[in-house]
């Protein structure tokens, strides 16, 4: 069984989705690790984001491995740990630019399509109910206020990577993150939407807990065969 949760920065999914999966005994997968992994790896090798050639040649040198360590996933690209790197300014500056190449999205749904196979999975991004599962038993699509959006996106900053955070202020934030919705819903390829028929939830005024339950009870209702006892 396939779980998507799609929807923009600061709407809580990664959250949402890792709490989602620990409660279903499910598979958590985060695909802006993924392209962000690859963000990384196109700004270290000093490649332009506008010459397909060597995007293609990069991609082909690509390799992105998760490693479970005491409840916490790793993230290695071509064997380097990056889990702390990709979530750095520079990257997120980047990763909505170099993941709306065609080549970058049709190499990294392959990759998805294999850590599905065969596993009851979460899977947390922005086309993933569109585009990559669309098949996918349940969709779901967090939205919220973008000026919460952007405290949350802040005070996470603040916490993770508190030496961005001491730069950056919330009106900052908040221009970086329309920025992106704009760049990331209007992209030719595989464009951040919510498909006609998921479940949409507005998580302004929501705790992680409320918006989990709700998640869970509607995968328990809607489908409630891959949930026998």
């Amino acid at each position: 069984m396939i779980i998507t949760i799609d929807g923009p920065s600061g709407t809580g999914k990664t959250t949402v989705a890792r709490e989602v999966a620990n409660r279903l005994q499910f598979v958590y997968f985060d695909t802006g690790a993924m392209y962000r992994a690859f963000t990384w790896l196109v700004l270290k090798n000093n490649v332009d984001v506008m010459d397909v050639a060597e995007i293609e040649r990069l991609l082909a040198t690509f390799e992105f491995n998760i490693i479970q360590e005491e409840g916490h996933k790793r993230y290695f690209t071509n064997g380097e740990d990056v889990t702390e790197t990709i979530r750095s300014r520079p990257i997120t500056a980047f990763v909505s630019q170099v993941s709306a190449l065609k080549p970058v999205r049709d190499a990294l749904l392959h990759i998805q399509h294999h850590f599905a196979s065969g596993h009851n999975a979460v899977f947390e991004g922005r086309d993933l109910g569109s585009v990559v599962f669309p098949n996918a038993e349940v969709k779901i699509f967090l939205d919220a206020d973008p000026q919460v959006r952007a405290e949350r996106r802040l005070a996470e900053m603040v916490e993770k990577r508190p030496q961005d955070a001491a730069v950056l202020s919330k009106e900052e934030m908040l221009a970086d993150l329309i920025r992106r919705d704009t760049y990331d819903s209007n992209r030719e390829v595989a464009p951040l939407r919510c498909p006609a028929d998921a479940f949409k939830m507005d998580t302004t005024l929501l705790t992680i807990e409320e918006v989990v339950n709700q998640i869970v009870d509607y995968a328990h209702k809607t489908h409630p065969q891959h949930f026998v006892l």
